[in-house]
């Protein structure tokens, strides 16, 4: 009977693969690396080639597994070295990413442009900045579409102005703190006014003005630049907050008022009328300040004994312990007699007291062995009988 031979594979399979493609002089050069690993390379975050590249061979078709050719390379590159030929692909190749991939870099990229947006940028209406859930709903509404080859920043400036056009918003103002001379004060007042920034305080200290003001962003590099020219590179302009928001609700929302009376419920007291007050500590006095009523003596007759407190019958013997084939049948029925009777017959000499109530239900009886043994109810007296005419036979 023939069997089939293993054949070992030849080719080297390379999965979990990230391509990184090269095109020039009409020749297709690639180099197989892990996923995730070509960008942190190129950001400077992985120094070690081998946790990058799959293998150092250079390939011009890796799905199909064709090697690129040594006349090419030296056409190409001027050189055979693969490792260094990888190095280059690295640095000037494209990456192939999967779908998932893609999605999750333009996610990432994403969120990175309306939380520049979130933080830079306020309601002109409140001086508030929107949360970063209200950005990226309007940027999304928009359908703004982010670039990969932009940084974050860049295309939040750039969707600044689409999104002014969706919901009221303007980039935050800048706080500064501007020192000069007071010779330049009248100076640095006009170049104020020029820029259009609000001042928020000014004080003076030993012959310097010290001024701390609101301005838009962009006018930084001016105002620094005229300020050095208009106090002799003395003056100096610090930064104190890029982006001056306010924090908070308004303490206008958080107004201080008296508590309000608690209503009464229909069952509580009315309080003490014309200043009355509960101030005597007797039980009466203080009942009747305080609206309460006496309560009546009830002329309903009380119960004498404890069982009637507790609302439960009275037990009494009503056929005092004897045997069983002597108890009268209006005590406790024919059929309850006769199976009374099956203890004579497991075991001779059972008696049975009887205790009747006083609301008239039926006897509890308790059983005794002929031995004496106490058995409170029939179906333990019958299994004590049982195992008792058992152990005699």
């Amino acid at each position: 009977m023939s069997q089939s031979v293993f054949q070992p594979v030849g080719q080297k399979r390379l999965t979990n693969v990230a391509l990184v493609r090269l095109k020039k002089k009409g020749k297709r050069f690639e180099i197989a690396c892990y996923k995730n690993k070509v960008v942190n390379w190129r950001n400077g975050v992985e120094k070690d080639i081998d946790e990058v590249l799959q293998t150092t061979t250079v390939f011009a078709n890796v799905s199909k597994g064709i090697l690129a050719k040594r006349e090419d390379l030296l056409d190409v590159f001027g050189t055979d070295d693969e490792s260094n030929i990888c190095l280059r692909l690295l640095a000037d190749g494209e990456l192939q990413v999967s779908d998932k991939e893609r999605d999750l870099e333009y996610g990432t990229l994403f969120r990175d442009v309306a939380s520049v947006i979130s933080e830079k940028c306020v309601n002109p209406e409140n001086n508030r900045p929107y949360t970063l859930t209200m950005i990226e709903r309007g940027l999304k509404d928009l359908g703004f579409a982010v670039d990969p080859k932009k940084n974050a920043k860049q295309q939040a400036l750039e969707a600044l102005p689409q999104l002014q056009s969706k919901i009221p918003i303007r980039r935050a103002r800048m706080r500064l703190k501007i020192l000069v001379n007071i010779a330049n004060e009248n100076d640095l007042h006009m170049l104020l006014r020029s820029e259009k920034a609000n001042i928020e305080q000014t004080s003076f200290t030993g012959g310097q003005m010290t001024t701390i003001c609101l301005a838009e962003p962009g006018c930084f590099r001016n105002m620094h630049s005229m300020v050095q020219s208009m106090s002799g590179g003395s003056g100096r302009v610090e930064v104190i907050a890029l982006a001056a928001t306010d924090e908070g609700d308004t303490g206008s929302q958080y107004t201080t008022q008296a508590a309000p009376d608690r209503q009464k419920g229909p069952n509580q007291p009315a309080m003490p009328a014309n200043g009355a007050t509960c101030g005597d500590t007797r039980p009466s006095a203080l009942a009747a300040a305080c609206g309460f009523q006496p309560i009546q003596a009830s002329a309903t007759p009380q119960p004498s004994s404890a069982a009637d407190k507790a609302g439960k019958a009275v037990l009494s013997v009503v056929y005092p312990r004897g045997d069983i084939a002597s108890i009268p049948e209006d005590q406790i029925g024919t059929s309850r007699k006769a199976r009374f009777s099956e203890l004579d017959q497991l075991q001779p000499g059972w008696t049975v007291e009887l205790k009747g109530r006083s609301d008239g239900g039926l006897a509890d009886p308790t059983f005794y062995s002929p031995s004496g043994q106490q058995v409170s109810t029939f179906a333990l007296a019958r299994r004590t009988a049982g195992y008792r005419s058992w152990d005699q036979s």
